[in-house]
């Protein structure tokens, strides 16, 4: 009687599923319709409406991302590129539309990089951390073999390939960890926000009586450092700061 049970729990929730997919590939194409018809609000609310429904994806906040730029929302249309960003940073695509739209946005030198640390970033932003934590496991497995090759082995020639891959595959399990903790922590850890107001003054006190510092427009990416009651300390890429109010901006 049990294993009837199990059974029809199984099925019903396999069926359960095959709906759920089928209802999100149709909504997803109400919402590819409407934005190659150029019904850009359309499209807006079926992607948020799919974000909402069943949860962060890259490939739908750089959709909502197009479209919202598409209607000259350009803060909006940044918010969700470097959304998508966080989940796919190894998409030329979204950088791509990313830049396009940074330019109608405040212009900010940022401060030059070692370039060794400038090289890392480079080389964690190939890959998103679900695909580097797959290659940390593949690695390591195989680098168990490879001490399993060298040990055991009786050949001299089989030793050296299990040495020499070893160290490589070792390697490649800590960097590969490494960027997968990096790419998880900055996505649970959003410490970045878009200026959503269309000028705002940046404040050198954490209150509207403080110094006036500087001007700061919509679209603008700023990094969150301190919070004190509604006040934000940020900072930006040419290592300007000050302090904001949270109204004025949305977290990424």
């Amino acid at each position: 009687m049990h294993a009837i049970n199990r059974k029809v729990i199984g099925i019903t929730l396999l069926g359960l599923l095959i709906i759920n997919v089928y209802a999100q590939d149709e909504e997803i194409k109400i919402a590819e319709t409407a934005y190659a018809a150029e019904q850009y609000d359309l499209a807006i609310e079926a992607y948020e409406s799919l974000l909402y429904t069943y949860g962060p994806s890259g490939e739908l906040y750089y959709n909502l991302g197009n479209a919202y730029y598409k209607t000259g929302k350009t803060a909006h249309a940044i918010l969700n590129y470097e959304r998508a960003i966080l989940i796919k940073p190894g998409d030329e695509d979204i950088r791509f539309n990313l830049e396009l739209a940074r330019l109608q946005t405040d212009k900010i030198e940022p401060i030059p990089e070692f370039f060794l640390k400038k090289w890392f970033r480079a080389g964690q932003n190939l890959l998103g951390v679900d695909t580097w934590a797959t290659i940390s496991l593949v690695s390591f497995i195989l680098f168990v073999l490879c001490l399993t090759l060298y040990f055991f082995s009786k050949w001299m020639s089989l030793k050296k390939v299990g040495f020499y891959l070893g160290i490589f595959l070792i390697i490649t399990v800590i960097l590969s960890n490494t960027f997968a903790w990096n790419q998880k922590k900055e996505l649970e850890n959003r410490n970045a926000a878009i200026v959503f107001t269309p000028t705002v003054t940046v404040k050198s006190t954490p209150d509207n009586s403080g110094t006036d510092l500087f001007l700061l427009h919509e679209g603008t990416k700023v990094l969150i450092h301190e919070s004190i009651g509604d006040w934000r300390k940020i900072a930006l890429e040419d290592g300007s700061i000050g302090w904001i109010n949270k109204k004025d901006i949305v977290i990424i």
